[in-house]
């Protein structure tokens, strides 16, 4: 999952996503239609064998069979990629706690791990969003959240699931670069802290964080190497060496914008592998190509071939925006 020069690709988006995000390209979204994209991504050839070593799906996508009635699943394998499963029911509201939420989905999360298995899922995900904006994130609120990852990631490894672990401090809000660094801090801290609690195998999980950037609407803006420089200090200061890899997240980056940012960060580099987990900043050329069009096939994969080795170089430190635009 952490194999050098590879990285996961994040094709999990629940139904209400992905809908949202057809219909700003006027695709209508069918269950036929949301397999034919994901088909097409994961039969793209070069990106599948020599950039993505997984590829988290969603419930939906698990049980899907392509045209030729190949499960999906066996598409991922027979490109020598790793098939996960998102497992978690999403962020709700947490009670008393204004603007703040908890991650859903413990209840039956045993018997679902079992039948993902069956399906042929090998790694799980689950995500914990954490707000920052005034007077948030509270102890409670990220308490509550490390403590729900915590009890999955012991699940997922009773089920010889190996749990990527996904604390995401959003970019949403005006905040600058050092409070985020504080805040995702704290909550790396208390992850891990809950982590040991409930007897994780840190060998055998994956760490899913956020770089350290600032909010979107803050003004002063951060260059790659000031994103690098926190994200491998906070790590440094809070992730063990036990963890074999950390695969991140690209929040609300823009696709060129997490590659660069991930290719700092691997410059730097650490006692972890460094790679990317990326859904958007690795789709989103791909889909605009796509456009639901049929025709438009070859077109959405070779922009999706691009990002996947565009993102394998920045992991190996080796990207530059010279080769991004040579490449492209």
């Amino acid at each position: 999952m952490v194999a050098a020069g590879k990285g996961i690709l994040a094709a999990d988006e629940s139904t209400g996503t992905i809908t949202k995000r057809f219909g700003a390209l006027r695709i209508e979204s069918t269950a036929d239609a949301r397999r034919d994209y994901r088909e097409l991504l994961f039969r793209t050839k070069d990106a599948m064998e020599q950039y993505i070593s997984g590829v988290i799906l969603y419930d939906e996508t698990i049980r899907q069979t392509a045209k030729d009635g190949t499960p999906l699943v066996k598409l991922i394998e027979a490109a020598g990629a790793i098939p996960g499963i998102k497992v978690d029911a999403g962020a709700k509201p947490l009670a008393n706690f204004l603007g703040e939420t908890i991650t859903e989905g413990l209840d039956g999360l045993r018997e679902r791990l079992s039948d993902y298995h069956g399906l042929g899922a090998r790694f799980a995900k689950w995500r914990a969003v954490i707000q920052i904006g005034g007077g948030v994130p509270t102890d409670f609120a990220v308490e509550a959240n490390a403590r729900a990852l915590a009890r999955y990631a012991g699940l997922c490894q009773e089920a010889g699931i190996v749990p990527i672990v996904e604390p995401e401090v959003l970019m949403d809000g005006a905040h600058d670069l050092a409070r985020c660094y504080d805040v995702t801090e704290f909550v790396l801290k208390t992850v891990f802290m809950e982590l040991y609690k409930a007897r994780v195998f840190l060998e055998g999980m994956i760490l899913k964080p956020n770089m350290i950037v600032p909010g979107k609407a803050c003004a002063a803006k951060a260059s790659p190497e000031e994103v690098a420089q926190a994200t491998i200090r906070v790590l440094r200061n809070c992730a063990p060496a036990a963890v074999p890899g950390v695969a991140f997240l690209s929040g609300g980056q823009s696709d060129v914008e997490a590659t660069a940012n991930l290719d700092a960060i691997s410059r730097l580099g650490g006692p972890w592998a460094l790679t990317f987990s990326y859904g958007r900043a690795l789709q989103d050329a791909a889909q605009k190509a796509w456009a639901g069009q049929p025709e438009n096939m070859r077109a959405a994969q070779a922009a999706f071939a691009h990002r996947a080795r565009m993102n394998s170089l920045a992991a190996q430190g080796r990207w530059s925006e010279g080769e991004e635009r040579t490449a492209a």
